[in-house]
């Protein structure tokens, strides 16, 4: 049985269209589509420049049954017009006479390694859930996430592939109302690439930035240090 009828993506990444959030929140709405859901996509950061921005943004909330909220690591957590765009949203259902009955369900990525980095960030989630009477059914954490670099994941090649596959069992799951697979969990956390990997290209992208800008030999400075 199909619970949730409709369902809304809101991007909290500031990149919009060509983010990571935006990767993993339009595949996962294909697949729901696929289910015979209804979706839609709010971008939340033009959104909020506007007095009419902010009243499509609620609307689209008020006729949605399943709320995703997909957003990119903040300094261990949200993007601050992704915490806003949660205040209007709880301000508005605190004035409402009758809220909807609506479930929330978060994908957070960060580009560092470690999947459980967004830990914090998706338990901030949880308790906007509990707080404002959503039900909260789970929340996803990549970590690494900068390497799709907004590519569609069909186009991300084999690194993808149990982010995909996350990705389909939270569809599935999402598709009849139930809460997300610890195994979906499991699967998105995975790394994307060796973490020593990880660090080799972190490395050499610092040092290509440093000849850039003439301090190649000043990398181990401290100028600061008495």
């Amino acid at each position: 049985m199909k619970e949730s009828k409709r369902t809304l993506l809101l991007i909290g990444s500031p990149r919009g269209p060509k983010s990571t959030s935006e990767s993993l929140g339009a595949y996962l709405l294909k697949k729901l589509q696929g289910y015979g859901l209804e979706t839609e996509k709010v971008y939340i950061y033009p959104s909020l420049r506007s007095d009419e921005g902010r009243v499509i943004l609620l609307r689209a909330v008020e006729s949605s049954d399943l709320l995703i909220l997909s957003f990119p690591l903040y300094v261990d957590s949200l993007p601050s017009p992704a915490i806003a765009a949660l205040e209007l949203i709880a301000e508005h259902r605190k004035t409402s006479k009758k809220p909807k009955s609506q479930k929330l369900l978060a994908i957070a990525n960060n580009g560092f390694p470690e999947a459980d980095q967004n830990d914090t960030a998706l338990a901030i989630c949880s308790r906007f859930a509990s707080e404002t009477g959503i039900e909260w059914v789970g929340g996803l954490a990549l970590g690494g996430g900068e390497a799709i670099r907004g590519r569609p994941l069909d186009e991300a090649g084999g690194m993808a592939r149990n982010v995909k596959k996350a990705l389909d069992l939270a569809a599935a799951a999402m598709a009849e109302g139930k809460s997300m697979p610890q195994e979906a969990k499991a699967l998105m956390a995975k790394p994307l690439a060796p973490i020593w990997m990880y660090v080799w290209f972190g490395n050499r992208r610092w040092k290509s930035q440093a000849k850039k800008h003439g301090a190649q030999n000043k990398l181990f400075h401290r100028p600061y240090q008495k």
